[in-house]
């Protein structure tokens, strides 16, 4: 058995941890650190740190789930202004050994690697996740992750995508309206501007302006709050919407990655636990025409560990370096 580092990097917050993991698995995820991206200059900063909160003398391994495309000399994130050049990581860091993947990369390889307990059935069929065949893993946080696990042979395979920037379909007179009202705000709207952390903003203000009602809040975080707690009706319509979406979403991917069962994580998706079930976004999942029955016979699941990513990211760097 050995400790690694693991850092899950997103466009808010930068969580690290240290991880023991042996013959390719991860035994233990320790107490996770969470820093605000915002407060560091640096992802090299920000692991200083870490070492410093968390009054140790940091690993040698690391493994990062970044909140980008990890591609060529130079990884830019997505939603935060922080890059990482990977050639300066072992001198910069001290590290000898690293692994770096997708963000929603590393929660599906969490994906692969956790129990059954780590998980809560949201439709679709109440049974485990396959052992074969293609799993989606997406999920709403600062933006919309989509990831592709495949499992086959008792191994398995993940594949990153972007997939949170296709363009948003709107699938009803109300959403044909909400879309006009975003594209006076973006160029071009993606799926990520209705289904992330924003995007239930961008819904309220879009429903404000069609019932030509003042906006009651002004804030993300209190807007969330009172749309989880039913205080507001614009607030309960935007948090509707955003559900209706979310199940359109997951369909889509699901339907176009021939997937065998879903998972949704993200940061919102828990908070969303007890809130989906009950709201329309089965209806959407399922609404795909002639392959309504496929979509119907498909489980979705919510992934309900505390650190998906950390844990994650630690199983990659696992996988690789057992």
């Amino acid at each position: 058995m050995r400790r690694i580092a693991a850092a899950d990097v997103g466009g808010t917050h930068a969580r690290f941890a240290v991880a023991t993991i042996d013959g390719g698995r991860v035994i233990e995820l320790g107490e996770p650190v969470t820093l605000k991206t915002a407060e560091h200059g640096s992802f090299q900063l920000a692991w200083q740190e870490f070492g410093r909160r968390a009054s140790i003398e940091l690993p040698n391994e690391l493994a990062i789930a970044f909140a980008g495309p990890i591609a060529g000399d130079v990884l830019k994130m997505t939603n935060n202004p922080w890059v990482i050049r990977p050639a300066l990581i072992k001198d910069r860091l001290g590290v000898d050994r690293y692994t770096i993947v997708n963000d929603f990369g590393a929660v599906a390889h969490a994906v692969a690697s956790l129990g059954d307990r780590d998980f809560k059935h949201v439709c679709g069929p109440e049974r485990p996740l396959p052992e074969q065949g293609i799993i989606t893993v997406l999920g709403p946080g600062t933006g919309l992750g989509v990831a592709i696990l495949n499992r086959h042979g008792g191994s398995y395979d993940v594949i990153e995508t972007e997939g949170g920037h296709v363009d948003f379909a709107p699938l009803d007179s109300l959403e044909d309206r909400i879309l006009q009202q975003l594209r006076k705000n973006f160029r071009r709207v993606s799926v990520e501007r209705l289904v992330a952390g924003r995007g239930l903003w961008n819904i309220y203000e879009a429903l404000g302006a069609i019932e030509g009602l003042d906006l009651t809040f002004h804030d993300d975080k209190e807007l969330w709050g009172a749309a989880l707690e039913y205080r507001d009706s614009l607030a309960n319509a935007a948090l509707d919407r955003f559900c209706l979406s979310l199940g359109a979403v997951s369909g889509d991917m699901a339907l176009a990655q021939g997937a065998e069962a879903v998972v949704i994580a993200g940061g919102l998706g828990l908070r969303l636990s007890d809130h989906l079930p009950d709201s329309g976004f089965r209806d959407r999942f399922i609404a795909k025409g002639r392959f309504e029955r496929r979509m119907d016979e498909m489980p979705v699941k919510l992934i309900t560990h505390p650190q998906p990513g950390l844990f994650g990211a630690a199983a990659a760097f696992a996988g690789e370096h057992p």
